[in-house]
C-alpha cells in the first residue's frame, strides 16, 4: 500500500548521499547510435550554451537563467525528441522551458530544434531529473509535465517507474500553488501506478470531472512521437491533469 506521506515544506528534501546512490534508474540506456559530426556539434557547441547551471547555486529566481526575458517557467520531465518541449517553447516566448533527458538520441534533437529556431527560452539538462529537482528553488515552477515515460512493463522491474510518492513530494516542493501537471501514459498498469501514487495524496488534485477530461490532449497539448507510435500499435491514451494545491 502507498505510503501517505504529506509534501515536504519549503527548503529542499535532503537526502543523504549514499541513499542519492542508491536510487534506482528510472530510465533505460543513454546513447543510441553513433553521433555524427552534426550531433557531436550540438552536443559540444550547443549544449553548454543552453544547459541549466547546476554547478551552481539555484538562483532565487529562476527566470535569471534564461538569456530572453521570462515571466514564468514550466519544466518537462524526459522530453524523448524534444517535439512538445520545442512546440511549447516556440508557442509561448515568455515562459521559459526546462527540459529534462537522459538519452543523447532525444537531446541532440532538441538542441537541433532550438538552434534551427533560435529559441532563447529553453534550457536543458542531460541528467536525471530527480538530480534537477532537488536543486530547483521551491515554488519555482508554473507548469510540469511527464509525457509518456519509461513503463518499465516488466514486473520485475515495476520498482523502477519514475512516478511514486518520493516524486511527488520533489514536484510539491518546487511547484508553485495552482500549478498544473501533466502526466500521459499509453499503458494501462502505469495508469493505475500513477493513480495509486496520487490517491490520498493532499498536494495534488486531479481535475478530470468527465470521460474526456483524460481521453483528449487539448490544442495547447501537442502530440510526440510516442503518443504516435502508441496510436500505430492500438494502445489507448491517457492524459492527466492534475492541480497543485
Amino acid at each position: 500500500m502507498p505510503s501517505r506521506r504529506q509534501p515536504a515544506e519549503a527548503g529542499a528534501i535532503e537526502l543523504r548521499e549514499d541513499e542519492r546512490q542508491h536510487e534506482l534508474r528510472s530510465f533505460g540506456r543513454r546513447r543510441g547510435r553513433k553521433l555524427s559530426a552534426r550531433q557531436q556539434h550540438l552536443l559540444d557547441e550547443v549544449l553548454p550554451r543552453v544547459s541549466l547551471p547546476m554547478s551552481e547555486p539555484a538562483p532565487q529566481s529562476l527566470a535569471s537563467v534564461f538569456s530572453s526575458p521570462v515571466s514564468k517557467v514550466w519544466l518537462e520531465i524526459g522530453f524523448g525528441g524534444g517535439e512538445h518541449l520545442l512546440w511549447q517553447a516556440a508557442a509561448n516566448r515568455d515562459t521559459g522551458l526546462i527540459g529534462c533527458e537522459v538519452f543523447e538520441d532525444g537531446v541532440v534533437k532538441a538542441l537541433s530544434g532550438v538552434e534551427t529556431a533560435e529559441l532563447q527560452n529553453v534550457k536543458v539538462c542531460a541528467e536525471d531529473a530527480r538530480a534537477v529537482l532537488r536543486w530547483l528553488p521551491a515554488g519555482s515552477i508554473d507548469k510540469a509535465f511527464i509525457l509518456f515515460p519509461d513503463p518499465w512493463p516488466k514486473k520485475r522491474h515495476v520498482k523502477r517507474r519514475l512516478i511514486n510518492r518520493a516524486l511527488l513530494d520533489e514536484l510539491a516542493r518546487v511547484m508553485s500553488p495552482g500549478a498544473e501537471l501533466r502526466i500521459a501514459t499509453d499503458i494501462g498498469d502505469y495508469l493505475r501506478t500513477i493513480l495509486e501514487a496520487f490517491a490520498g495524496y493532499s498536494g495534488f488534485a486531479w481535475q478530470a470531472q468527465c470521460p474526456a477530461d483524460w481521453r483528449e490532449r487539448g490544442a495547447d497539448w501537442p502530440g510526440t512521437r510516442y503518443e504516435a507510435k502508441a496510436v500505430r500499435e492500438g494502445r489507448r491514451r491517457y492524459f492527466l491533469r492534475f492541480k497543485r494545491a
